[in-house]
């Protein structure tokens, strides 16, 4: 890689780790699901008019929008408003790379390599520590919300391991872009419904200028500029070469937190949060990640396709996106 693009893969390390600060100063002055509308909106539009719909059937549009956008950013943002520390959420959301080998595993028959079996026991492990932690600046249902958004992000990565099974192999700025067309009106109903037509009324009268700069950074720069960076990478060079940037974004997370928000994680927290990213480490680097095989071009959605078929990563190579996105 050259060195333009280990500085564009870095920065989108900080624009990712650093997203889950700006949920939180989002968060103050919006509700969770409308902010979660407000934010796939303008990810949405006028994005669509720019970039051309990916090549898909839109069943898979609309699952994908669903799984990694109403479902992922719906429960995790609520984590966020209820308690979760943005340090600790940026950890266990990379849980979804080892809840993906599960679903795939129960729902397509993939099987574990052993070092996927042994990154999952060490994340199983980080995240009973941490869930055991509650109570130190860390509500339960805040963790709970967490992992269930981890569950609808590996959900989301089975959405697009089908897509590919199928001889799809969109361009992920586009699926994106044009999946962020599916959240807005559910988010919206479930705000009035959940949240109260006085809470949205009101959030939107006292719309700040903090709230906007919150919903410009999530939908340009996490979503936007992250994926577009993202994609253009991994269009260069192969996933094995890019992914292992995706490991920093935690250590990103907890930095932020700590400086910008005094979040500060207790010793077990600590622990819970290193087990996990070892996991992850192991998952990546050890043999069960991405292998070099066959010679087709790296495929953006994480795989590398060899012989006409497709070889799937292991683990998920997008951000946050608030990651992800």
């Amino acid at each position: 890689m050259p060195l333009s693009d280990y500085a564009k893969a870095l920065l989108i390390v900080v624009v990712w780790g650093v997203n889950f600060v700006v949920i939180k100063w989002g968060l103050a002055g919006l509700p969770p699901l409308l902010l979660g509308g407000v934010r796939f909106t303008l990810a949405a539009l006028p994005a669509i008019f720019l970039i051309r719909r990916p090549a898909v059937p839109w069943r898979w549009l609309v699952a994908y929008g669903l799984t990694v956008g109403l479902c992922q950013f719906g429960f995790l943002f609520s984590a966020l408003y209820v308690g979760m520390p943005a340090g600790l959420a940026s950890v266990v959301l990379q849980s979804q790379a080892f809840l993906t080998l599960v679903l795939a595993a129960c729902l397509i028959g993939e099987h574990w390599t052993r070092p996927q079996l042994a990154g999952l026991l060490f994340a199983g492990a980080g995240l009973a520590l941490i869930g055991a932690s509650h109570g130190h600046g860390m509500t339960l249902l805040g963790f709970l919300l967490t992992v269930a958004a981890a569950a609808c992000w590996a959900a989301s990565n089975i959405v697009v391991r089908k897509m590919t099974q199928e001889g799809h192999h969109p361009d992920m700025l586009a699926l994106v872009v044009w999946s962020s067309l599916v959240p807005p009106l559910p988010f919206l109903a479930l705000s009035l419904a959940i949240e109260g037509p006085s809470t949205v009324w009101a959030a939107l009268a006292g719309f700040s200028l903090q709230s906007l700069a919150a919903v410009a950074y999530l939908s340009f720069g996490a979503t936007l500029l992250g994926y577009s960076l993202w994609s253009g990478l991994l269009a260069r060079h192969p996933a094995n070469r890019v992914a292992p940037f995706s490991l920093l974004i935690p250590v990103v997370g907890l930095s932020t937190a700590a400086l910008l928000l005094d979040e500060w994680p207790s010793p077990l927290q600590w622990g819970g949060s290193a087990l996990l990213i070892v996991g992850l480490v192991v998952n990546v680097f050890g043999g069960g990640g991405w292998r070099e095989s066959g010679q087709g071009p790296p495929d953006q959605a994480g795989g590398r396709r060899a012989g006409g078929g497709y070889q799937s990563s292991g683990a998920t190579i997008c951000g946050v996106c608030g990651s992800s996105s």
